[in-house]
């Protein structure tokens, strides 16, 4: 009985400090997955705004250029 109350003690100790394996390793590498996914999709909208961004940039110098035109001509 001593000797499994001290194993019980150890392993309350070693999870406790940390270093022992998380409880529940299914439900975190789940989490992962799932953090993963929202990463990508992030990933993706900010490259949807960019493009976007790009493509306003470019017809906003194509306006500047010409209405700059249009005064000198």
């Amino acid at each position: 009985m001593e000797k499994r109350h001290s194993e019980n003690l150890g392993e309350g100790v070693w999870a406790e400090s940390g270093l022992g394996a998380p409880t529940d390793i299914d439900q975190l590498q789940r989490r992962i997955v799932t953090l993963e996914h929202e990463l990508a999709d992030k990933a993706d909208e900010l490259d949807e705004r960019t493009d976007e961004r790009e493509a306003v940039r470019a017809a906003n110098c194509e306006m500047t250029r010409a209405l700059n035109i249009g005064r000198t001509g």
